[in-house]
């Protein structure tokens, strides 16, 4: 090999080809270093062999993985992960116009993983709102390291107001440094936004809080009316009852008992 240049797997970086019967699964090798956090991830993927690969990376990895083949099933399930890995094509529906729709709804991170790599690919990849775009074949490590920008810029920094470490509100406790949310000793799994709404409510139990500071501190203004009420609708029902949040009318929202 001229030059000096070193092969995929000379350099330690397992590269996903986008076939079942090509090498690229990754190993325990794989892992990101120094990398604690974990998330819940959506990967949409056509290819049978690409999403069992990947499934298996993103787990070794400390992530938990839900699987979609089709438009309809991703469209069933995004709400509850907190990233999709999108492939666009997908046997029932265009992954861009996926993408819109999913994006008109709310603001997961959306990474396209996909064979498409032409500039004109790309941009309509970012005009549909994708936040990244890897190219197949792809360095698993580098999707990996993809994941976490993504997040960093995606996930807000909390409110002033709720900075300590834990919350109790009768059975309701809302751990802020793992992001985790427990009712009655019982976990509830819960997306970003879902876990960022119910914290900025809960640290202010007295208070009504107004839907205005609700979009600025947790959509940070990108925001549409429809978005606060259905992640209201989806927390009432998480949490067992619409008692848990109370709507004031013509004001904004607080949090209840059940």
């Amino acid at each position: 090999m001229r030059g000096g240049a070193r092969s995929d797997q000379e350099r330690g970086s397992t590269v996903i080809r986008g076939t079942i019967d090509t090498p690229g699964i990754p190993s325990r090798s794989d892992r990101l270093p120094n990398t604690s956090t974990s998330y819940r991830v959506l990967v949409v993927e056509n290819n049978i062999g690409d999403m069992e690969a990947l499934t298996r990376g993103l787990r070794r990895n400390g992530h938990t993985v839900d699987n979609a083949k089709t438009s309809d099933e991703a469209l069933a399930q995004y709400r509850n992960v907190d990233m999709v890995l999108l492939d666009l094509e997908l046997p029932d529906l265009d992954g861009l116009e996926v993408c819109r729709i999913i994006r008109s709804s709310c603001d997961v991170p959306i990474i396209a993983v996909t064979a498409r790599g032409s500039e004109l690919d790309r941009v309509l990849g970012f005009q549909a709102g994708v936040d990244d775009y890897v190219v197949k074949p792809y360095g698993f490590r580098e999707l990996l390291a993809r994941m976490e920008a993504v997040m960093r810029r995606a996930r807000p920094a909390l409110p002033a107001k709720a900075s300590f470490r834990g919350i109790s509100h009768g059975p309701l406790t809302i751990d802020t440094g793992s992001r985790e949310v427990e009712l009655g000793g019982q976990r509830i799994d819960l997306t970003r936004k879902e876990f960022d709404l119910l914290l900025l409510l809960a640290s202010q139990p007295d208070s009504v809080v107004p839907r205005r500071q609700i979009m600025h501190e947790v959509w940070g203004d990108s925001w549409s009316r429809r978005t606060v009420d259905t992640h209201v609708s989806s927390l009432r029902s998480k949490l067992g009852g619409s008692a848990w949040i109370l709507t004031v009318r013509g004001v904004g929202f607080r949090i209840g008992h059940a």
